[in-house]
């Protein structure tokens, strides 16, 4: 008798704890109708070096004045050992704050490979990764943010892909690109939940890590609506896969959120799409083509509109480019 009732509690704390977990990841906007998104990028992280205490004071700073629903690291994090990971990630985990990893070009290439540092993201609590290894690329998510009304309903749409790290056409130099495989399991992913919303598309943002050729091509076609900096030069792929244009025929992707570069902190729009970079939140472990305050993009989505408000945090407290998508870019 005394060993069913203890097996009945044991089971009971396991559905609860069970239970708890899956809230915890379940995503969804504010009472106020809001979701807010912080956007760490290149980061260049190296456990022990001093040069990175500034990286490590950024974080905590950030992540308590915005309280954040979400939390996304766009690649080039982690620069040396894989147990860096641990010292980024302790931040939000102590927080309890969801959060999202996509790689960069840099990330594996410290004695570890990319699928090494997917098993080690998604164990960590608060993680909402998924190891899918689509077109030869390890994290690729479509991350449901459901509405304010008891969770019924998905509002909104954070897509996060592995745009890769460089060339794998012999021949061909320079960057990796989202592949045809990462494109038609988007298209499938939108297509999915625009039929679970009465056929239409949901709001959606994507994070990746290197940006898409038509940065380029947008920030230098001088009648699109742009602002921030352009310091450096892009450097997308040097072939096009073809993402934008799926994403204009879905018509759920509303800005696309990438690093890579770490003195551009731009955002333009582009067919009805912004284009944007986040701010580079890393320090003196990497190039800085010029002096920078580190800091973070900050994106707030608005329930039931296709609209958001962004800006930069820096870590010197300073707000910069606060600007509403798409009311100013009109």
């Amino acid at each position: 008798m005394k060993y069913f009732t203890l097996k009945k509690v044991i089971l009971f704390y396991i559905a609860v704890t069970l239970n708890f977990t899956m809230n915890a990841q379940k995503l969804s906007f504010s009472k106020e109708g809001e979701f807010k998104i912080v956007q760490f990028t290149d980061m260049h992280y190296a456990k022990g070096n001093p040069k990175s205490d500034t990286t490590l004071q950024l974080i905590p700073k950030v992540l308590d004045a915005e309280k954040p629903n979400l939390v996304v690291f766009t690649g080039d994090i982690v620069t040396g050992t894989i147990n860096g990971w641990d010292d980024i990630t302790k931040f939000v985990i102590e927080r309890e704050i969801p959060f999202s990893v996509t790689l960069g070009n840099h990330d594996h290439e410290h004695g570890v490979t990319r699928e090494e540092i997917a098993e080690k993201i998604t164990s960590y609590p608060y993680n909402v990764n998924t190891i899918n290894n689509i077109g030869g690329r390890v994290l690729n998510d479509a991350i449901p943010v459901y509405s304010s009304d008891k969770h019924l309903k998905v509002g909104a749409l954070i897509y996060c892909f592995d745009s890769g790290a460089y060339s794998t056409i012999d021949g061909v130099n320079g960057y990796g690109w989202l592949t045809t495989e990462q494109i038609e399991w988007y298209k499938k992913q939108s297509m999915h939940y625009r039929v679970q919303n009465n056929f239409k598309p949901l709001p959606a943002l994507a994070y990746f890590h290197i940006p898409l050729p038509e940065y380029k091509t947008a920030f230098d076609d001088e009648k699109n609506v742009r602002f921030g900096e352009r310091n450096e030069d892009e450097c997308p792929a040097d072939l096009n896969s073809g993402m934008f244009l799926a994403m204009r025929e879905m018509g759920d992707v509303m800005a696309t959120f990438v690093g890579h570069e770490h003195v551009n902190d731009y955002i333009v729009d582009y067919y009805d799409i912004a284009l944007a970079y986040g701010h580079f939140s890393g320090w003196t472990t990497t190039y800085t083509p010029k002096p920078v305050i580190n800091g973070v993009r900050v994106v707030v989505l608005k329930e039931n509109k296709r609209e958001f408000e962004t800006w930069l945090h820096q870590l010197n407290g300073a707000i910069k480019q606060k600007v509403t998508y798409p009311t100013d870019f009109k």
